[in-house]
């Protein structure tokens, strides 16, 4: 029993074409590894024989009896098998086509994979995709299985030929399977032992191949990374406790670690490491869902990604390249705005270019076309509406896989490859025209004309208080007869998941800054409420603000920004707070 306890487990994943034979090779293992419960074979036998069926070994996977009807595995199936090194989990991918998103499931939980292929009918389209798939899944241990040998005579030439030419195309996307195996599933050559039928192959039977996959590394062993899926707060009895809450996707974190939140850069160290129901815990490590408290208070939202501050940390940017798989009914197309999800963050993206077109079926389609086709796939660069953390796949997997959604359905995935230099060329220009339409009376002359400047308060944080604050301010401006007026915005992922051309966080952010720049250089008082600022959108806002008067706010104040700063403290007295700021912000418009 505790041997069996030891006994180290794999999760592989079997792919092909339709009809190569996969399920036959999967059925075959069972049999030949004794694998099978007692009396499963002689069953599916006898059934066979009842129904004047010829046997197959295929029937051993295709239980569900539509699947048996129609002759295809339609959805992935989970399977056991041993050898006398380990144990291993099969999943039963589909092969045709249409059951590409089922497939990329499958796969996605694999550590290893068996890509099979018909000797007689050779490379076809699927082959390919299930190549660009499983690089793309992050899936560097694959064995080519070169089935149905029988049907070729065991032809040493078919093999080679097919090993060749696989090879060549794989090379293209960066993929080197370890071993070719010829065999033939269905009478069981070259499965778990060598085939007398192919003396001039030396390599390993398909049963020593997988045994030859290494365990990856433990996920506990990789730099620390946990998307934030929300933030708890409580009240009750005093509580003042703030949960960072999410899944541990890699690595391990204690109590007394500084950690770093990118996007928005803000620090903290681990107080306490919680969980529902459950005391507190010294530590947590990979594919643990855990709460954490800090020693200082952080407000961070969903999206964001806690890494330890003593290990590499993710990248940050709003241009990335990646390896895209389109499944979606409607093109992927340039000028068209979709839905990039990648951990908890959400963020509108943009195709802005293609920078290799890989079309599987060889139609011989221009690689600098402005679109990318259903089942295609593209090494291209997507722009993103905010910046985001991530980790190239060549790094760390789990924080480099991301989805795009198109009209709320799932249309395509990929993995980022690199970070890729900002292009805030658009941007920037918008800052210049709206300076350039300041004409007639400068700032300092309105000033001069009113007999005071206009100044701008940008006030961040979800501390309640901080809206009370906000009101009364304006209130206490105006009444003081002082022009003034308080504008805002919703969070980051309220405005992105909206229904409504999913307009980003950060063009809402400018028009809310050129507005505010505007109104003060007429010499009004703008308060400016936000619920979250991190560091990259309060130096794009100060560019925007600078040279007016700005008095920054809240319970965090980004590192560089220009202008006064008043940090908040936790649970604020509303009333002490909306003095001290007019008071401030009368200095800064005299």
């Amino acid at each position: 029993m505790d041997n069996a306890r030891e006994r180290a487990r794999m999760d592989i994943v079997i792919v092909g074409h339709v009809d190569h034979g996969k399920s036959t090779v999967i059925g075959r293992l069972l049999a030949d590894t004794n694998s099978l419960p007692e009396g499963k074979l002689e069953s599916i036998r006898e059934y066979c024989a009842r129904n004047a069926r010829p046997f197959e070994y295929a029937f051993l996977l295709d239980a569900l009896k539509d699947e048996q009807a129609q002759g295809i595995t339609i959805d992935t199936a989970r399977t056991f098998f041993k050898s006398d090194k380990r144990d291993y989990v099969i999943i039963d991918a589909p092969g045709h086509i249409e059951f590409l998103k089922n497939m990329v499931t499958g796969a996605a939980r694999a550590e290893a994979a068996v890509l099979v292929i018909d000797a007689k009918e050779g490379i076809q389209e699927n082959s390919k995709r299930h190549g660009y798939l499983l690089s793309m899944l992050g899936i560097r241990q694959i064995v080519v299985a070169v089935n149905k040998m029988d049907l070729v005579n065991y032809d040493r030439r078919a093999f080679e030929d097919i090993r060749d030419e696989y090879v060549a195309f794989l090379a293209r996307i960066g993929v080197t399977p370890r071993f070719f195996v010829p065999l033939a599933a269905f009478p069981g050559e070259n499965m778990v032992k060598a085939s007398s039928m192919m003396p001039w192959y030396k390599g390993p039977s398909l049963l020593a191949a997988v045994d030859a996959f290494e365990k990856a590394p433990s996920k506990a062993a990789q730099p620390f990374r946990l998307p934030v899926q929300d933030v708890y707060k409580f009240t009750a009895g005093g509580d003042d406790r703030r949960i960072a809450a999410g899944r541990v996707e890699s690595g391990t974190l204690r109590a007394g670690d500084e950690v770093v939140f990118l996007p928005s850069g803000k620090r903290s160290k681990v107080k306490t490491l919680e969980g529902f129901n459950a005391p507190a815990r010294d530590a947590v490590e990979a594919g643990t869902s855990t709460g954490v408290t800090f020693t200082t208070q952080l407000y961070v939202g969903r999206g964001e990604i806690m890494a330890r501050a003593d290990e590499a940390l993710p990248q940050v940017s709003d241009r990335i390249r990646v390896n895209v798989f389109w499944m979606g009914r409607a093109p992927l197309r340039k000028g068209k705005d979709y839905l990039l999800k990648l951990g908890t963050a959400k963020v509108p993206a943009r195709l802005e270019h293609i920078n290799v077109l890989i079309d599987a079926s060889e139609s011989g389609r221009d690689n600098q076309s402005d679109l990318i086709e259903r089942h295609d796939v593209a090494d291209c660069i997507l722009q993103l509406k905010k910046p985001i953390a991530f980790d190239p796949t060549s790094s760390l997997e789990a924080t480099g896989r991301f989805v795009l959604v198109d009209a709320y359905e799932i249309a395509g995935g990929g993995i980022i490859r690199e970070a890729l230099e900002s292009n805030e060329g658009g941007q920037g220009e918008a800052v210049q025209l709206h300076r350039a339409l300041h004409r007639g009376y400068s700032p300092e002359a309105r000033a001069q004309a009113l007999g005071h400047k206009g100044a701008i308060a940008v006030l961040s944080g979800d501390e309640p208080a901080l809206d009370r604050a906000a009101t009364a301010l304006e209130a206490s401006l105006l009444d003081g007869r002082t022009p003034a007026i308080l504008l805002g915005l919703p969070k980051a992922d309220e405005i992105s998941g909206g229904a409504k051309g999913q307009q980003s966080y950060k063009e809402l952010l400018q028009r809310l800054g050129e507005a505010a720049f505007h109104l003060s250089a007429a010499g009004v008082t703008v308060l400016l409420r936000l619920e979250e600022l991190d560091a990259q959108d309060a130096e794009f806002l100060g560019s925007i603000l600078a040279p007016s008067p700005v008095l920054w706010a809240g319970d965090t104040i980004p590192q560089g920004v220009q202008g006064e700063a008043l940090l908040v403290p936790p649970h604020p007295d509303a009333d002490k707070m909306t003095a001290e700021l007019a008071e401030r912000l009368r200095k800064l418009s005299k």
